[in-house]
């Protein structure tokens, strides 16, 4: 009875609860008083509770009528607007059979094959539908009624999809508890909107810089009646090529031009792949002297004067790998074209000498000087160190050597440094070196300029003045707050580059003997015995270097490999494979920390083989598979490992790469190898 009771109020307003709550109050408040009112209280409370539940049912079956009336107004204004849509509009199940399709989308379509597109997209959300399946009711929720937005092309037009799958009850498929979805498609013209967009941003502007290289040192080598008909040649050819892309060539200087035009043109620049580069070099002149073209291009910057910016940044990149080739720095990305041929040696030294003087003057402005090399150190970096720690000492300023690694390739040339007393606490390692490090250190890093491959990376955020010397092209990783930066891809090494600034500097340096030596092997190794990538200035080095006491029969041993070593090269080169005919890989096995020495070494010896042309060697570290390439300037080992992320010179280069089989960068560097061909033929 109390349960009865209870339904019967629950299902009045708490607004009507509160009136009969009073009436009942007030009614035992009457019978107290005259005792003969206790009946008719009871009778008239039952009476008007009656009344009270006979009412709320009549009110809420008028409401119910009303809101039923509403919706069928409103489903049928729904349904009329779906069958005079103003869009293409069609219903289809989960399978992606139509259930109903507008007047509307018939027309819109009635010469298209549709059943295509629509596969291709009901596909894509039935993928997002199977995903959802068998997941919490929360995740099934959010599937149910889900927006359905995206872009299709159909024919010459594109289309805005808008609509919503939702879930819906089959008698049949319930049985089996199985979900059934409806697909509802509106199609929206979006083409104009497109071609909008697109027009927008094919009219943004690109900036670019192009230089002639070497241009003073080129001109004093032609006659002057020749002089004035060549630079019209060369202005005839750079103009000619800015007006295929409707751009504008204004040259801001004898050797400097500034190209402006807009980024629809940039794809046809990619596809031509800077043929302006060739045309320039085909340019005769009595002397035979060619020129060639740096280019610097960026779509990068909210303004022109931003993306100028970045066009010059962008050289910077080209002038450091040796110019002669292109870049287009597009999304933060560096794109090059070109730069297969060897490096032009620049005869003068002036930039030395400057170089020189304003190193001097930050070592004087310092209280402390650090010298670094890159990871696994060679000879080369060693001998640069040394030569600068030199210069350091000569100028009365405290300087130390930072290596973490000592590197096999440097065992015998350690033997002989531990027997100099003086470099006992001068050579130092990072931890070190991150403890002594402070505001006025002057951090110089040889023989690299690259931030991730420094022998301590964590120092070049600690310095506020660094200077980089390197004789490496540049790659897009590059130390880029650096204060003094000499590099030049010309030079043999950066052993060679430090002999220059110290015979440049006003201070006169006394080299120790074991400094010279370092600073000649260093030379010995990046030019395999004065064989690869030598110049005029190569030799003045070495012979400034001879001078100092180097001796060559004892250099000569820090090169000497035991029998193991020589075995094991042996076996890398007997299962040598050749590839397009004349380029050698092999793969060293072995997981050892000295796996690059090894490759190196082998890639040197491949090219003692006659019609080799060029040669990659594989070894595993146990962290990374490393590559050496090796070549005798027929092709471009440097580009080939670029495209896997490494770099170097024309003929030396190397690269490392992460979470692969040796066997798999085999391929991968195969594939690479293909590519660069394939670059050429076109």
């Amino acid at each position: 009875m109390q349960n009865n009771n209870r339904k019967v109020f629950e299902t009045l307003v708490s607004r009507t609860k509160i009136y009969l709550a009073l009436i009942f109050i007030l009614l035992v408040v009457i019978s107290s008083q005259n005792t003969n009112l206790i009946v008719p209280s009871i009778l008239l409370y039952a009476i008007i509770v009656s009344y009270t539940y006979y009412a709320n049912g009549k009110r809420k079956s008028e409401i119910s009528e009303t809101l039923q009336d509403l919706t069928l107004t409103v489903d049928s204004a729904a349904k009329t607007s779906l069958i005079n849509s103003p869009f293409p509009l069609i219903i289809l199940e989960g399978d992606g059979n139509i259930i109903w399709r507008s007047s509307k989308f018939i027309s819109e379509f009635a010469n298209i094959d549709i059943s295509t597109y629509l596969n291709v997209l009901v596909s894509d959300i039935k993928k997002e539908i199977h995903n959802k399946k068998g997941n919490s009711k929360e995740q099934e929720n959010e599937t149910n009624n889900k927006n359905i937005l995206t872009n299709i092309e159909i024919e010459n037009k594109t289309y805005k999809i808008m609509g919503r799958y939702v879930k819906y009850k089959n008698k049949e498929r319930d049985k089996k508890n199985k979900k059934e979805y409806m697909i509802i498609l509106y199609f929206i013209d979006d083409t104009e909107n497109v071609k909008l967009q697109k027009e927008y941003q094919d009219s943004k502007s690109c900036v670019g810089i192009i230089m002639i290289d070497n241009y003073e040192e080129t001109m004093q080598r032609l006659e002057a009646s020749e002089k004035p008909l060549i630079t019209a040649k060369i202005d005839e050819q750079m103009y000619d090529w800015a007006n295929q892309t409707n751009g504008v060539l204004i040259k801001s200087d004898r050797d400097r031009y500034v190209y402006l035009f807009e980024q629809r043109y940039l794809q046809d620049i990619k596809d031509d792949k800077f043929s302006i580069l060739d045309k320039i070099k085909e340019i005769d002149t009595n002397e035979n002297v060619q020129f060639t073209l740096s280019i610097a291009i960026s779509n990068e910057g909210a303004t022109d004067k931003e993306k100028y910016k970045s066009a010059k940044s962008a050289m910077d990149v080209v002038l450091g790998r040796g110019g002669d080739q292109a870049v287009i720095r597009e999304n933060e990305i560096y794109k090059f074209f070109g730069g297969r041929a060897e490096e032009v040696e620049k005869r003068t030294k002036v930039k030395a000498r400057v170089v020189a003087h304003a190193l001097e003057n930050l070592i004087k402005e310092s209280k402390k000087v650090m010298v670094m090399g890159h990871t696994n150190p060679d000879l080369d970096s060693m001998g640069s160190c040394l030569g600068i720690y030199r210069l350091a000492k000569s100028l009365e300023t405290n300087a130390y050597i930072i290596s973490s690694q000592s590197g096999t390739s440097l065992s015998a040339f350690n033997k002989c440094i531990e027997k100099e007393p003086e470099y006992e606490d001068v050579i130092i390692n990072k931890e070190v070196a991150l403890e002594n490090i402070d505001e006025d250190t002057l951090l110089v890093v040889v023989d690299t300029h690259k931030v991730n491959y420094v022998d301590a990376p964590e120092l070049l955020n600690k310095v506020k003045e660094i200077v980089v010397i390197d004789h490496h092209r540049r790659s897009t990783d590059y130390i880029e707050n650096a204060t003094l930066m000499f590099q030049e891809v010309y030079a043999s090494s950066a052993a060679e580059l430090v002999t220059e600034l110290l015979q440049y500097a006003e201070t006169n340096v006394d080299l120790k003997t074991i400094e010279a030596e370092s600073l000649y092997a260093g030379i010995m190794m990046d030019t395999k015995n004065f064989t690869f990538k030598t110049g005029v200035r190569t030799f003045e080095a070495a012979a400034y270097l001879r001078r100092c006491g180097v001796d060559i029969i004892k250099v000569k041993k820090w090169f000497q490999s035991d029998l193991n070593s020589f075995n094991t090269i042996a076996d890398i080169v007997k299962k040598t494979e050749i590839v397009n005919q004349s380029i050698a890989i092999s793969t060293y096995e072995e997981v050892k920390e000295d796996a690059s020495l090894i490759c190196a070494k082998a890639a040197d010896e491949l090219l003692t083989i006659s019609d080799i042309t060029a040669s990659f060697v594989l070894g595993n570290t146990g962290e990374k598979v490393c590559i050496s390439g090796r070549s005798i300037g027929d092709i471009n080992v440097q580009l080939i490992l670029e495209k896997l992320g490494g770099g170097g010179h024309i003929t030396l280069a190397g690269a490392q790469l992460e979470s692969v089989t040796i066997e798999e960068a085999k391929q991968e560097l195969i594939n690479k190898i293909n590519e660069y061909f394939k670059e050429i033929e076109n």
